[in-house]
């Protein structure tokens, strides 16, 4: 059974004062397998954090259906940390283990595998940003999730630490064999995370086309051979790149 099944018919935002009824996103239709990564590609307000949310459970206003497998456990890293500024790392962990055994100990594995060991009673207010997200993965992997959600979790960190995040993110999902279904406008992120690349454009927002991505783990984690999936991906289908954002073509992984 699919660990994800996605029929989103049509997707509105309503009328709000002066502006009118908005059509979202139109006929998109996906499947996530159990233990595969897929990226929604496509530019910046084209409906890709509102699919995330129809997913989510977060907005039911709309017409189709999502279903999950039995026994899901859903996870989501969200583009800010939403961390609570006044609490420690381990009570923002810990909220999301409201009824959870062993609620410290597996707070402690999760700071562990995500680097952040030793600072369980640091409050989040007192946290770099790239530690932040550190911490908000942490929250995600704390419950065990079997469905992971994230919506362009780098964004607005200097490459260093997104690369850094990036593999961070890769070992995670290898070793928790977990479904992952995250949102960027950044092509080579994507090639470089997802086994299956999905293209969102247009308004209202369909999907445009779908490529797989042929590299093995090693690969991944190799900047040359990610830019040269990306090369490939665009050099073989020109109508693709026509439609897509200028920078989804011109951004490349620094080697």
């Amino acid at each position: 059974m699919a660990a994800l099944s996605v029929d989103v018919r049509t997707k509105r935002f309503a009328a709000l004062a002066r502006a009118p009824e908005r059509p979202v996103l139109d006929r998109v239709r996906l499947e996530l397998a159990p233990a595969e990564t897929v990226a929604i590609i496509g530019p910046s307000g084209c409906g890709k954090t509102t699919l995330l949310n129809l997913i989510a459970g977060l907005d039911r206003d709309f017409e189709g259906e999502v279903r999950t497998a039995d026994g899901t456990r859903l996870a989501y890293v969200f583009q800010e940390p939403r961390l609570l500024p006044w609490r420690t790392v381990a009570q923002n962990l810990a909220l999301v283990l409201p009824n959870a055994p062993d609620v410290p100990d597996r707070i402690t594995r999760a700071l562990d595998e995500v680097g952040l060991d030793g600072t369980a009673e640091v409050y989040a207010s007192r946290l770099s940003l790239g530690m932040a997200r550190r911490a908000a993965i942490a929250r995600a992997f704390v419950v065990e999730p079997t469905l992971l959600l994230l919506d362009e979790p780098f964004v607005s960190l200097d490459e260093p630490t997104a690369r850094r995040l990036r593999v961070l993110l890769l070992d995670l999902i290898e070793a928790h064999r977990t479904a992952a279904l995250f949102v960027t406008h950044h092509l080579p992120e994507a090639i470089m995370l997802a086994h299956r690349l999905v293209f969102l454009g247009g308004r209202p927002a369909r999907i445009l086309a779908e490529r797989r991505v042929p590299l093995d783990p090693a690969q991944r984690r190799d900047p040359a051979s990610v830019e040269a999936v990306r090369r490939l991906m665009l050099g073989d289908d020109p109508e693709l790149l026509g439609r897509l954002d200028p920078d989804l073509v011109t951004a490349e992984l620094p080697t």
